[in-house]
């Protein structure tokens, strides 16, 4: 099949940029071609900073929504009783193309973005996402990935030769039976087996390979030996998150939390582990090593110990409005910003003024309260 085709070519907008002529070039050309159009950038611009909100916490990560649609209704994200099949998900025409994406990533690159994640809905059913992925590469920056792991046997290695570093597969079973009571799914063609070798063909294509697991008291928790055992001594780090009440279709309550303290004793009870140090400040999981060196296990603790105090993440939803937390009742509307001929700096500055007054900690604060506010669903944001 011939190599998908790209158009590279200079931004108007951007002051002060060297005239790069319009080229064709294919997907892994522009791979190649990334970091040195990334440095190429921000030597150019020299407009490079780090924006920071009111409590001192900087921008670093960038999640990018391109669907809000999913082939999962996990019950912890997208219940199917509130996501059936007449539910109005976004249209076409209201979604941000990838050309659009790519001028709002051009854009907020010099505030200090680091890293872009791609998340959805299930970024996979975007057609053509490995293009996107291309254009974004080309930045030099690190590209992730978020998937419930069905389709990635099929789009596994073209994503990586597009430029994508990193896929984190979101997996919260081993038997068939937990796995369709978790994600809601009776369709037969939909099995585990798939999943499973959706994350063996991500790493045989390249990619750095991160699996998530949400623990739910009643509901999965004898999964967290089972996944401790079948990825022990493998090069993929597993994460466990505690149940969160993000959106409002959830329908979470406390005593189904199942804390990182629980956890951590079930693992250890068996398999002794050593804490060590976050990779970065804003890290969200605390991460533990075997004591006999099978590996490396994170815990993701937004109920029972808040990160809020460093988050350095912003989010974009498929139709274009930013978000500065998972837990946000609104956003505010780039889309509109970008569709009315905004230049790269308006850009920014809508940027800037966004952050400059963030003031979230919603983990922080989380009360009986605050658990029934009205909150934005995650498949329509990202997690």
């Amino acid at each position: 099949m011939a190599p998908s085709r790209i158009m590279a070519e200079a931004d108007s907008d951007s002051p002060a940029l060297p005239i790069f002529p319009t080229i064709a070039i294919s997907v892994p050309e522009a791979v190649r071609l990334g970091f040195k159009i990334g440095i190429a950038y921000h030597h150019a611009t020299g407009m490079s900073e780090s924006i920071t909100d009111t409590f001192g916490r900087r921008l670093r990560d960038l999640r990018i929504s391109v669907t809000d649609r999913c082939n999962f209704r996990c019950r912890y994200c997208m219940p199917r009783e509130k996501f059936a099949e007449d539910f109005e998900f976004l249209r076409r025409e209201m979604l941000l193309s990838f050309e659009e994406i790519n001028r709002c990533v051009a854009a907020l690159l010099p505030l200090g973005v680091e890293k872009v994640r791609i998340t959805g809905g299930e970024p996979l059913l975007r057609r053509d996402l490995a293009n996107l992925v291309a254009m974004l590469s080309a930045y030099g920056i690190d590209m992730a990935l978020t998937t419930n792991g069905a389709l990635l046997s099929k789009y596994a290695l073209v994503l990586s030769k597009a430029g994508l570093n990193r896929v984190t597969v979101s997996l919260d079973a081993l038997d068939d039976e937990t796995f369709r009571g978790m994600n809601d799914m009776n369709d037969k063609k939909m099995s585990l087996q798939q999943i499973l070798n959706g994350i063996e063909s991500a790493t045989d294509a390249g990619l750095e390979v991160k699996i998530n697991c949400v623990v739910r008291a009643g509901v999965n928790e004898h999964v967290i030996l089972q996944l401790v055992e079948y990825f022990r001594h493998t090069p993929h780090v597993l994460r466990f998150i505690e149940f969160m009440d993000v959106g409002m279709t959830n329908e979470w309550r406390w005593d189904e939390v199942v804390t990182s303290e629980r956890i951590l004793s079930i693992i250890g009870e068996v398999y002794p582990l050593n804490p060590i140090k976050r990779s970065y400040p804003g890290e969200v999981a605390e991460r533990y090593l075997f004591a006999d060196g099978g590996g490396e296990i994170g815990i993701i603790s937004s109920v029972s110990k808040p990160f809020c105090g460093d988050c350095s993440r912003a989010r974009i939803s498929a139709d274009g409005k930013i978000y500065t937390c998972l837990f946000a009742a609104e956003g505010h509307d780039l889309r509109e910003v970008i569709r009315g001929g905004a230049s790269d700096e308006e850009v920014r500055e809508f940027m800037r003024n966004i952050w400059h007054h963030r003031d979230d900690r919603y983990s922080e604060l989380r009360s009986a309260t605050t658990t029934t506010a009205e909150k934005i669903e995650m498949s329509y944001i990202g997690g």
